[in-house]
């Protein structure tokens, strides 16, 4: 794999709120109107006009997602993206892929060049961090190897353990 790919490849520990990138990506229910862990937050630091907009989008799917203002946020998108509550099923891992790839589409149709991600579905609908790790980092190369107008897409790990999973898996790839 080439380094250009792997350099535009970030992994951090912290608050997505408080980057200051073209979008952030929410873990979102399918209400998209708020919920505990990143979801609440995000819509915290947004403010109440984050929810406004997104009353008028009548949900998401799992799987798909939907772009929304940033409004109060560094960030200046947040894309909603609905994971898979996991259930050991290989449609899991189809459905969080679609969540990776959906959420790469709009940030592509928006001409938006820096994207920050949760470790979407690891929280409360139980994903394994490594499985998931794989999902999302394999699904992001292939978009960074077809769309080289993307500067960053960064994974933004709630725990050092989540941060040391990402760290291990992308040692992997051999860079030459």
């Amino acid at each position: 794999m080439s380094s250009s790919i792997l350099n535009r490849l970030e992994i951090q520990q912290g608050d997505i709120t408080q980057l200051k990138v073209d979008a952030i990506v929410n873990a979102a229910n399918t209400s998209l109107l708020g919920g505990g862990g990143v979801d609440g937050a995000i819509h915290r630091a947004a403010g109440p006009l984050l929810l406004a907009e997104c009353r008028t989008l009548g949900g998401c799917p799992t799987g798909e997602a939907r772009i929304t203002r940033g409004y109060n946020l560094p960030a200046k998108h947040v894309i909603h993206t609905v994971g898979p509550v996991y259930s050991g099923k290989p449609r899991d891992a189809q459905l969080l892929r679609s969540c990776y790839q959906n959420s790469l589409v709009h940030a592509v149709a928006h001409k938006l060049r820096t994207v920050a991600f949760p470790a979407i579905s690891c929280g409360v609908y139980g994903y394994p961090i490594a499985d998931a790790c794989k999902i999302a980092v394999d699904t992001c190369i292939e978009t960074l190897k077809a769309h080289p107008e993307f500067e960053k897409i960064i994974f933004v790990l709630f725990s050092p353990s989540d941060l040391g999973v990402y760290a291990d898996y992308l040692r992997t790839f051999n860079v030459g």
